[in-house]
């Protein structure tokens, strides 16, 4: 006869998620110890894999699949509480559970060549005591990888510009492009980019007033050259290189103009800004029921004029919006969480951004984020096969 208690699972394997978090210190005293670390963290994840978003979630989740769960989980006192799971995930070092998530990452990641590497930021809005500033998380996202790398909560929107050199230096980045909006812009983070071994494409805005302007006049006046007092032979002005692109869908008719130049000899900050080598500006025109609407966005970049190589990178970056931001909102609820105390926020931000991770990596279900959080609910073998174990 068979034990009732035999694992549903087999080993979990180095890469698997499980075997990263044995790895992390329990942050409780040993009196306090009720429930294992590794059960919590378990019962956690695989509610956001099913579409859960709270601590509240969590308890409920557990004691649903509970049966379920203690076939491969001790569960010494059951299913821990919603105020377990906070306690524990307010307690637990953010620095510690991130090199969780850095070890498994790195072991998901594929060698792929000039890879876009886009770091960005996102406010966690309810996740403030009265008096506080709003906090955010500031993401690097591996584009072909379709893979959040790393994570780290900022007390503001100011304080990107810390968080960027801190997750550069814990990164791997060389060969990579490196893309930030204009609050990333800084010479110190151009300069680790560059020792990094990296390249890197940043947006210019007003928070560096004489520099855009700069940019801007050159490029602006460029382009009018090329576009109005073109030659008669037709040839384009040698020191600008262009390209476009027109997407159509949803009745939104987007087209998309790239310029590139290494002609920066004018620019009277050059020597200032490590590796640099070119400018460049995007002219988005859109085109909604009949309303037309132009914006244009210019750049500072150590990439050499491949105007292939400056609109992937561009545009690479625009995705972080609806592969991260989105999907943080949408299917993980992150704008609506209020978890606060201790490191809640920050931890629990790191594991919806596991979650994200592991449902896009699964290529066996052919639907969107939410779908496969539904079959992740209906079927316990994808559930175990998205935390990269497998059924025996």
């Amino acid at each position: 006869m068979s034990n009732p208690k035999q694992p549903l699972v087999a080993k979990p394997t180095t890469s698997s998620l499980i075997a990263c978090f044995q790895g992390i210190p329990d942050p409780r005293v040993n009196r306090t110890k009720r429930h294992n670390l590794i059960d919590v963290f378990v019962i956690s994840i695989c509610t956001l894999l099913c579409g859960g978003e709270t601590f509240n979630d969590m308890e409920d989740f557990g004691k649903a699949k509970h049966d379920w769960f203690a076939t491969f989980l001790e569960l010494p006192k059951g299913i821990p509480t919603h105020d377990t799971f906070n306690r524990i995930f307010a307690a637990l070092d953010p620095q510690k559970f991130l090199d969780c998530f850095l070890r498994w990452t790195q072991s998901l990641r594929t060698s792929v060549a000039e890879e876009i590497v886009a770091m960005d930021g996102k406010a966690l809005r309810r996740a403030l005591d009265q008096g506080q500033s709003l906090p955010y998380i500031v993401s690097a996202w591996a584009v072909e990888n379709n893979l959040v790398l790393g994570q780290l909560k900022v007390a503001d929107k100011s304080n990107e510009i810390k968080a960027v050199p801190e997750l550069l230096r814990v990164l791997d980045v060389r060969g990579c492009t490196v893309t930030t909006d204009a609050m990333g812009c800084q010479k110190k983070i151009v300069k680790q980019i560059i020792d990094s071994g990296a390249d890197y494409v940043l947006a210019l805005k007003g928070n560096h007033e004489t520099v855009h302007e700069e940019v801007k006049t050159y490029l602006d006046d460029t382009i009018r050259r090329q576009t109005t007092d073109r030659p008669e032979n037709g040839s384009e002005i040698p020191e600008l290189v262009t390209t476009e692109t027109v997407e159509k869908n949803h009745g939104r008719l987007e087209t998309r103009r790239y310029w590139q130049s290494e002609t920066i000899d004018w620019f009277a900050d050059l020597a200032k800004w490590e590796g640099l080598r070119s400018v460049g500006v995007v002219e988005a025109t859109r085109e909604i029921k009949g309303k037309i609407s132009t914006e244009r966005r210019y750049y500072l970049s150590s990439l050499s004029c491949d105007i292939s190589r400056f609109a992937k990178a561009v545009r690479g970056h625009w995705g972080v919006e609806n592969k991260v931001h989105w999907h943080m909102d949408v299917s993980f609820g992150e704008d609506q969480s209020r978890a606060r105390t201790g490191h809640a926020a920050e931890n629990l931000a790191t594991l919806r951004r596991l979650a994200l991770n592991l449902l896009k990596r699964e290529t066996t279900k052919k639907r969107g984020i939410r779908g496969k959080q539904k079959n992740a609910g209906w079927d316990h073998r994808y559930l175990l096969h998205l935390l990269g174990v497998d059924p025996t």
